[in-house]
């Protein structure tokens, strides 16, 4: 089986303003996605290792590479992350599963950011070109501090087509922008917020 990458899309976003105040510093989030030949797309293949050696290692060093260079930071610098998948209308969203849950995608992505240790939280389905995927992020070494969940709408107008998919990783320089609601943490040792 052969790599082949249609196109990457990188999407930047920066909030100034949120809740109606300012941000002490802009929350960054930046998220590269590959639109990638399905070649197990309308048909029904029980081994997806090929499909797996393929692409899973490949795509786990290249986006979080590209993510990391839109927001113009080091991998030491990035707090938060996440992956994603969303799969054309004739493949199986196992195919996007499998590309993206293995250790030859993570490994790759959790040492570009200075040796990570979380599991990458993950968004999978199946959609049309056009279709929106919200991708989960997290902290990357305590998925227990809230102030690090959220999400990152991405979007590409001409992906993925029947035969494709769109894989996504996404990063970011620092937690929500105004965070109030305490870490797990402080919850499970009996103190909430006020």
């Amino acid at each position: 089986m052969e790599l082949e990458i249609r196109k990457v899309v990188t999407i930047c976003e920066e909030t100034f303003i949120e809740g109606f105040k300012k941000s002490a510093k802009p929350v960054r989030i930046a998220a590269a996605l590959a639109v990638i030949k399905n070649p197990y797309a309308g048909k029904y293949v029980e081994d997806l290792l090929p499909l797996i050696k393929t692409y899973s290692e490949k795509l786990g060093e290249i986006l979080p590479q590209k993510a990391i260079a839109a927001l113009g930071i080091s991998g030491q610098e990035v707090e938060a992350y996440g992956k994603g998948a969303l799969v054309g209308l004739d493949g199986e969203i196992e195919h996007g599963s499998a590309i993206i849950h293995t250790l030859t995608f993570g490994n790759p992505f959790r040492s570009q950011c200075d040796q990570a240790e979380t599991l990458l939280p993950s968004a999978e389905k199946r959609g049309a070109a056009g279709s929106s995927l919200d991708l989960a992020i997290k902290h990357k070494m305590d998925p227990k501090i809230r102030s690090h969940h959220m999400t990152f709408e991405v979007r590409i107008p001409d992906a993925p087509r029947n035969d494709e998919i769109v894989i996504a990783a996404v990063v970011t320089s620092s937690g929500r922008a105004h965070p109030r609601i305490g870490s797990l943490h402080k919850e499970l040792e009996g103190v909430f917020p006020s």
